[in-house]
């Protein structure tokens, strides 16, 4: 891969901060409830579901220029889920929700969120190695 931009970021681990090399990333980090923390910063989940749920949305309007579709009403919500594994670790889970206007309901909607999951960086990352679901709304 030719990188054409590189984005650093700093983490002390899940209750400390989070900080990115520009400064424009700066979170308090923390547990949330669920996990037993007090939940009053941010984590690592909420992070990457903000993160795939933007680079999913920008695949979207990448496929959607190629294919002269308007996608300009599409939004998607990332829900990213963290469990116990059968081997005693820990793992992630993805559902994209992706709202369609209407006139890309059903197999053109469906189309597009096919080749938009082909394409994304976030879904070929994951692909093999989490379970990721698109789910048309």
């Amino acid at each position: 891969m030719d990188a054409i931009y590189t984005a650093v970021a700093t983490a002390n681990g899940r209750e400390g901060r989070a900080v990115s090399s520009d400064g424009q990333v700066d979170l308090p980090l923390a547990f949330p409830a669920a996990l037993g923390g007090d939940g009053r910063g941010t984590n690592p989940e909420q992070l990457f579901a903000a993160g795939y749920a933007a680079c999913f949305a920008s695949a979207l309007g990448a496929v959607g220029r190629q294919e002269k579709i308007d996608v300009k009403d599409v939004s998607v919500t990332a829900e990213v889920s963290i469990g116990k594994e059968e081997d005693g670790g820990f793992g992630l889970a993805v559902v994209l929700r992706v709202e369609l206007p209407d006139h890309l309901q059903g197999e053109a909607g469906d189309a597009l969120l096919k080749k938009a999951h082909a394409t994304c960086p976030y879904s070929k990352a994951t692909r093999g190695n989490i379970a990721v679901e698109v789910v048309a709304e």
